[in-house]
């Protein structure tokens, strides 16, 4: 019996330390876990909320984690459009020695601070600096520790030990109304943007007011002048600019002016900035997943998110679609990976909003390709995923192109034996034949026979030359995205917004060549955005688009009229279609062909005709030689000739016969002697 109280005892020991090693595991172990980590330096208070107008301190915490550090590198950035730092160093320090004093700018909203601390220091929270803040304007600010800040190890080598910054985030407000309550219609919230410049402003009416005067300006504390602007308790302000304005008003009542109620109107009524839609790795690419970036930039009221659509512009693709006929935006981020896409051209349509609600729609034409050839194991080649060629054809054309490959070098071979016939058989051009022929019958009438005058001489001047190759009530919906550069090989698309949700829309499209009009209906989603994809092609020429809103029985006003422009890119033949693009492919392809064989041919002959041409040349000056030196032999047998006349004159009186052989002589010497010259 008392053993078994003895064991009853330490079971119940045993159950009390499990539920203490419970509880601290539950609730120590997570606190301690919440501890700022090591290595760190922090902005405190991390947060909180402060009026316009006011001033807040910050400090600066440094913690080394147990380690000992002995200089620092601090750089801030804050909100220059909401504070106005106006002293960056308050207080006691741990910095010992400013290496450079600090420095802020107020224009640019940035803070540097640089300091030593020679014999080095170990803190877990010491203090940095004390920033006073000023606040300008509402809305949130952040004050955010940079990259460039650096806190140094105390061991000689100045080692970077920050592991961690924490930054700070405030919320800055108006000051509560001292005077009227004042609310606004157009713009109830004060801390939202709206797109709408057009501002109405309403006050409650107080017993015994005289009066009230207002202002509306860019300043987030002011005070009204003293001048009534009369007893009425409403005010709209038209026009006005995106940005922040802050109405202040205050009332009189018995001859004395109360206090001042601020209210603040945050308008942006202009979209995002224009941005460009880059894939990876390009527009036309065989990825069947490209990789979407986009960036863009707001003004005034920032940006809240992006929204991505992609609308297939063959008839037979249904990715990206819904039903085959809906494409709604679905919210994205940049980078966005695309999901798997067929082969086909799509627009991809990038929607960039910002806090005001305005949005920008950008598209970029995105095309699915297939590499031109593949080599398709077992079957033959894949060209462009439209038809393989066997391989018995491949070869068999292979094998007809070296066969007239070969009949083309036979005949040239053929071509090239003839000319060296006529060669060997010592045919001449015609003007050295001729000169030889003079030659001859020079020789004849002087009766002297010039030695060998002519060598061989190849036929290679008649080259082969190379051939030369060549609002009230329904409104109507509004058109945000349409297809652009539309061709009649591409789908048509339209989508839109309607003020209503889960509406109605018709859509119609008329040909103004042939006056056809046909119309589409669809319906527009909770959030009132509608999407239309036409079924067919649309044929080549100029149409007008315009939509209507429809709701039961009730049909809005036909919407503006949209020109829409189909350009012709595919030539068709009953229900067949050719594109220009495969069209020009295919003529690419014979020209390129073409080219080839044209270029063979001219390098073959080339090669040939400089050969034999130089072969040519040579003979040639060998002849034009060989019929100079008959010359100068005529020449010398008519010098001598005219030598025995001159020496018969000596002795007796020349009859007319002799004379006139003297004279012939005479021309025919200088004619010889001319031709030797040249």
């Amino acid at each position: 019996m008392i053993k078994i109280q003895s064991a009853s005892r330490r079971t119940k020991k045993f159950k009390t330390f499990a539920v203490f090693v419970f509880i601290f595991s539950c609730f120590v172990l997570p606190v301690r876990a919440e501890e700022v980590p090591v290595n760190s330096i922090s902005a405190l208070p991390a947060s909180g909320t402060f009026v316009v107008g006011s001033t807040f301190d910050v400090a600066l915490y440094l913690n080394t984690g147990g380690e000992y550090v002995n200089a620092l590198e601090v750089f801030l950035e804050f909100s220059p459009d909401k504070l106005q730092l106006v002293s960056p160093t308050a207080g006691s320090s741990i910095v010992e020695i400013w290496t450079s004093q600090p420095r802020y700018d107020n224009q640019r909203g940035i803070i540097e601070l640089r300091g030593g601390i020679p014999k080095g220091i170990n803190v877990s929270q010491g203090l940095i600096t004390n920033l006073t803040f000023r606040v300008k304007s509402t809305g949130v600010a952040s004050l955010r520790f940079t990259d460039e800040t650096k806190i140094y190890l105390n061991d000689g080598r100045g080692t970077d030990m920050l592991a961690q910054t924490n930054n700070g985030v405030y919320t800055l407000v108006l000051p509560p109304p001292a005077g009227p309550l004042a609310v606004s219609e157009t713009h109830p919230d004060q801390s939202k943007w709206y797109p709408n410049a057009t501002a109405l402003l309403t006050w409650a009416s107080e017993q015994g007011v005289e009066g009230y005067s207002y202002i509306l300006n860019e300043q987030a504390v002011d005070i009204p002048d003293d001048i009534s602007e009369g007893a009425r308790n409403s005010v709209a302000y038209k026009n006005l600019a995106d940005g922040i304005h802050y109405f202040h008003i205050k009332s009189l009542r018995e001859g004395r002016w109360g206090g001042v109620t601020h209210y603040a109107l945050q308008i942006d009524a202009t979209p995002p900035a224009q941005f460009p839609i880059e894939f990876s790795p390009s527009k036309k690419t065989t990825e069947r997943q490209p990789v979407a970036r986009f960036q863009t930039t707001d003004a005034h009221s920032g940006l809240s998110h992006y929204e991505i659509q992609g609308v297939p512009l063959d008839p037979s693709n249904q990715s990206l679609t819904e039903d085959g006929q809906k494409s709604f935006f679905i919210e994205a981020q940049s980078p966005f990976l695309l999901p798997p896409l067929d082969i086909g051209s799509y627009d991809i349509i990038v929607r960039a909003y910002d806090n005001a609600g305005n949005f920008i729609d950008v598209t970029e034409r995105l095309k699915i390709t297939n590499a031109f050839f593949q080599f398709v194991e077992g079957k033959g080649l894949e060209v462009k995923n439209a038809f393989t060629i066997p391989w018995f054809v491949i070869w068999a054309n292979l094998i007809g192109v070296i066969l007239l490959l070969g009949f083309i070098g036979w005949r040239l071979r053929r071509w090239h034996e003839r000319l060296d016939v006529r060669r060997g058989t010592g045919e001449l051009p015609g003007n050295v034949s001729s000169k030889l022929k003079e030659l001859q019958e020079y020789q004849k009438k002087y009766g002297k026979i010039i030695s060998m005058v002519i060598l061989m001489v190849g036929i290679l001047l008649c080259l082969a030359r190379p051939v030369a190759a060549q609002e009230l009530g329904l409104t109507p919906p509004f058109v945000t995205t349409i297809s652009k550069n539309i061709s009649n090989e591409e789908i048509f698309y339209v989508g839109g917004k309607t003020d209503e949700a889960d509406i109605e829309i018709i859509v119609y499209l008329q040909n103004l060549r042939t006056g056809e009009t046909t119309s589409r209906n669809v319906l527009s989603d909770r959030r009132g955005d509608w999407f239309y994809r036409h079924d067919a092609f649309l044929s080549s020429g100029e149409y007008v688009l315009w939509a209507q809103s429809k709701l039961g029985a009730e049909v809005s006003p036909p919407g503006p009229q949209i020109p829409l422009s189909v350009q012709q890119t595919a030539l068709q033949f009953g229900a067949s279609r050719i594109s220009f693009e495969v069209l020009y492919l295919l003529i690419s392809a014979f020209l390129l062909l073409l080219l080839l064989g044209v270029g063979w041919y001219t390098l073959v002959h080339a090669r040939h005709a400089r050969r034999k041409h130089k072969e040519f040349m040579k003979e040639l000056q060998e002849a034009e030689e060989s019929i100079r030196r008959g010359f100068a032999v005529l020449r010398r047998d008519i010098q001598a000739e005219i030598a025995v006349i001159k020496k018969a004159k000596l002795n007796k009186e020349l009859s007319m016969e002799e004379k006139a052989r003297e004279e012939e002589l005479l021309r025919d010497l200088n004619w010889a002697e001319q031709y030797i010259g040249k």
